[in-house]
Formats: structure tokens, C-alpha cells, sequence
């Protein structure tokens, strides 16, 4: 018996899919996929997640200081002239950052290998370049998900078949988190 399910596709086209399906299950909630793909897509997040809520007080608070560009009500980098050049002024600003610890370091990476980046676009803006964001996902395991399910020993997902899909009879489920 394989490890794993081969899904009827060549290695490279497997992991883009599930990867994809993993990225969307952890953006979104939740997913509609059919039940094998579901089967294999649940053992990536449960893994992902459980090494998100091992690690995710995994770090020390540390003060910086920061040299940060003056900017004027505009938000335009105020420059002022030295010796004939235009020099931008700057500022020595304390900031807290996150160090993290290597075990959640080399977590964050791991995770990394299997998410996608996610670009979020604003519904007023839809269709257009401008406003976007980028969505860091594994911030968000970290910041949203692994707290939810800090006193949850597994069983982070949930799938509930809804019927047989029309062109195929293939049995479609939904994936979602719990």
C-alpha cells in the first residue's frame, strides 16, 4: 500500500494541487473538493497546523533601534541639502520586533515549502493591480489559527460529504477547519 494517493496526475502537477488546496483551506476555512483529494489535503493542514500551535509562543520580544526616513504631510521623504545634494533626513525611532527562536524559524520555513503567497484584493477594487496586499500566511497560522486550536490535540479539520458531483458521480465533500 502507497503512502500516499497519486490523485491520477505526474508528482509536480499533485504538489501544485495540493498545495493550492491546502493554501485556500487555511485562507479561507474551508473548501469543497472531492473526498480522496480532501483525505490528502487534511494530512498537509492537520501537520502544518499542529507545528503552528507547537511553536507559536516560540519567541522573544526584542528593542531595536531604527533609523526611519522623516516624511512630511504629503508622505514624500523630506530631503534637505548638504553640500550642494539632496540628502533624505532620518529619524532614530525604538521599535519591538519578534525574534524568533530557531525551532519556530525553521517551522516558519517549512511551512513556506507548502503555502503559496496569497495576494488579497478589496472588493471596491476588484479587477484592478492598485490596493492589493500581500497576505503573509504563515504570520497568519501563527497569529490566528495556532491559538484557536492551542488546547486541541488534532482533529483540526472536519469533512462532511455532500453528494456526488454531476458531471462525474466523483463524491464531493467539504474540507473545513473545525
Amino acid at each position: 500500500m502507497a503512502k500516499y494517493r497519486k490523485l491520477g496526475r505526474t508528482s509536480d502537477q499533485r504538489k501544485a494541487l495540493l498545495r493550492n488546496q491546502v493554501t485556500n483551506l487555511l485562507y479561507h476555512g474551508k473548501i469543497v473538493t472531492t473526498e480522496t483529494r480532501a483525505k490528502e489535503v487534511r494530512k498537509i493542514a492537520e501537520s502544518l497546523i499542529a507545528m503552528a500551535v507547537r511553536e507559536k509562543d516560540n519567541f522573544e520580544t526584542v528593542t531595536v533601534t531604527a533609523k526611519v526616513a522623516r516624511k512630511d504631510a504629503d508622505g514624500k521623504r523630506v530631503k534637505e541639502v548638504v553640500d550642494g545634494k539632496k540628502v533624505t533626513v532620518y529619524d532614530e525611532v525604538q521599535k519591538e520586533i519578534k525574534k524568533d527562536a530557531p525551532s519556530r524559524l525553521h517551522a516558519r520555513r517549512q511551512m513556506l515549502k507548502v503555502l503559496y503567497p496569497v495576494t488579497e484584493v478589496p472588493a471596491a477594487a476588484a479587477g484592478k493591480k492598485k490596493n492589493t496586499k500581500s497576505v503573509d500566511m504563515v504570520d497568519k497560522m501563527f497569529t490566528e489559527i495556532a491559538p484557536k486550536y492551542a488546547d486541541r490535540n488534532g482533529g483540526y479539520t472536519r469533512i462532511i460529504k455532500i453528494g456526488p458531483r454531476k458531471g462525474d458521480a466523483a463524491m464531493e465533500v467539504v474540507l473545513e477547519l473545525v
